[in-house]
């Protein structure tokens, strides 16, 4: 009888992907959500139990842990990320559970300048600590999800605008995040008590990045390497909530520095997921067939200029300021991740194949490749 798996989270990205897979291979869900709606009725379709309750109540998670052998734990990207994480390694230490795949970050580590990596590596160690409950870590690099926001400007104005610089990085679809996630669910035994970071198939520089969504859209696409105080004009434009942008930042520093890009292309996707990662072509074409922003029709483009036009009339959000309203915990010394050597180790060759980045000028001499 094949054990009865608890997702955390299972209206998002990766939680989505980890039920319908777990699913699909014949094992007992409960999906943990937080509402009854669509994406919550869409697995329950699939099959899976349907959990409705708040991840910082404990007394929500006793009862949804009741019955369950293996939990898949992703934190809500939110100001209680921390609180919710410490209340669910309590719970599944309470309840016993023989095992939990936890995921955070790329870059934690304790003396990060964003605060939600900060409290990433400490969700790391609070999973470390569970006692009698075997973990696995999965720590994924730069979503491909991530570029997917801007599909609008991308199709309809030939654009790809982001202030990365000339940094590069392998972006991974949230498709074989979850296959690592599943196989460790499904066959732990490999891999209890180790920390697995998936990346996409190929180191990709912002030029190849816009190459690549020129190919799939069969139009010209050009990356802008624009300023940072546009870029959060932008994302303020869109209604991106203030505490992702304000951590954002930091992430924008580190992949132009090539924080992302430290270990090269690693094989955790092939060796917990069991087969190689998707190329980030057919990542895109995913999302193009989805998504009706990318239809070619005048409409679609003026709406493109019109939003776009936004942007240059809206004020840049004071990103210092919010922080300080948080109170968040602003380090005397913060490290980006390749400044801080712990973590650069850690990075160096972790399961790296060799790569190239020809347009990166980063700090690669923290970075071994291998052939």
């Amino acid at each position: 009888m094949k054990p009865k798996i608890l997702v955390m989270g299972a209206a998002g990205k990766t939680g989505k992907e980890v039920a319908v897979s777990l699913l699909k291979q014949g094992f007992p869900v409960r999906a943990f959500v937080r509402q009854n709606d669509y994406r919550a009725k869409k697995l329950y379709q699939a099959g899976a139990q349907i959990f409705i309750g708040d991840m910082g109540d404990m007394g929500n998670l006793a009862q949804a842990m009741k019955g369950i052998q293996r939990a898949y734990f992703v934190a809500p990207f939110e100001p209680a990320q921390l609180y919710k994480s410490i209340a669910f390694a309590l719970t599944a230490a309470q309840a016993k559970l023989e095992l939990v795949v936890g995921i955070t970050q790329w870059l934690s580590h304790p003396q990060h300048p964003s605060v939600a990596t900060r409290e990433s590596y400490m969700t790391n160690e609070i999973l470390r600590w569970m006692p009698g409950v075997n973990f696995v870590l999965v720590n994924p690099g730069w979503f491909a999800d991530n570029y997917m926001a801007l599909l609008e400007p991308i199709a309809q104005l030939g654009i790809f605008p982001m202030p990365l610089g000339k940094g590069c990085t392998a972006p991974v679809s949230n498709q074989d995040i979850a296959k690592v996630i599943v196989g460790a669910l499904t066959k732990p035994v490999p891999h209890i008590g180790k920390t697995y970071r998936p990346t996409g198939r190929k180191i990709l520089s912002p030029d190849e990045i816009a190459s690549s969504f020129a190919k799939v859209l069969n139009r010209p696409v050009r990356y802008l390497n624009i300023s940072e105080k546009l870029f959060f004009q932008a994302t303020k434009s869109m209604g991106i909530e203030p505490r992702l942008q304000s951590q954002l930042r930091y992430y924008l520093q580190e992949y132009r520095q090539g924080g992302f890009e430290a270990g090269g292309v690693t094989n955790a996707v092939l060796e917990v997921g069991g087969s190689q990662p998707e190329d980030f072509e057919t990542t895109i074409r995913n999302y193009v067939d989805l998504n009706p922003v990318t239809k070619v029709s005048l409409a679609n483009k003026l709406k493109a200029i019109v939003n776009f036009s936004k942007i240059l009339f809206t004020s840049s959000p004071n990103l210092d300021k919010y922080e300080q309203q948080q109170s968040h915990v602003l380090l005397s010394q913060p490290q980006l991740s390749l400044n801080y050597a712990p973590w650069a180790k850690t990075h160096n060759r972790d399961n790296a194949f060799g790569y190239q980045c020809l347009n990166s000028k980063s700090n690669l001499e923290l970075i071994k490749t291998q052939a």
